[in-house]
């Protein structure tokens, strides 16, 4: 810290000595299952990634593409996992017409 001592306005060795008392707990309200659904987690310092991750030997690229709302409406109203859909909707699409072996 580059501030010094007296600069702080405050009397740090007095608060350390106070201690921390059950009292001072009460105020802060418990943490529910849905804080912790959210939280990052982290062990020894690294940030531990959430999700599937890619399967060994993904061939696939994100990538923008600009698709009209009522096909993304017609994929996303058949619930979960309407993007795995579409991807191979398209993959037969383009076999059918010869693009693909």
């Amino acid at each position: 810290m580059n501030a010094r001592k007296g600069a702080l306005g405050s009397d740090l060795a007095k608060v350390d000595a106070r201690g921390v008392r059950a009292s001072d707990y009460e105020e802060i309200p418990e943490l529910g299952d849905e804080f912790f659904e959210k939280a990052d987690e982290h062990r020894s310092g690294v940030l531990v990634k959430r999700g599937r991750g890619r399967p060994p030997g993904a061939t696939k690229i994100q990538m923008n593409l600009r698709i009209d709302i009522d096909v993304i409406a017609a994929f996303k109203a058949q619930g979960e996992g309407w993007q795995t859909r579409m991807n191979q909707a398209l993959r037969e699409w383009a076999s059918s017409h010869g693009m693909m072996r």
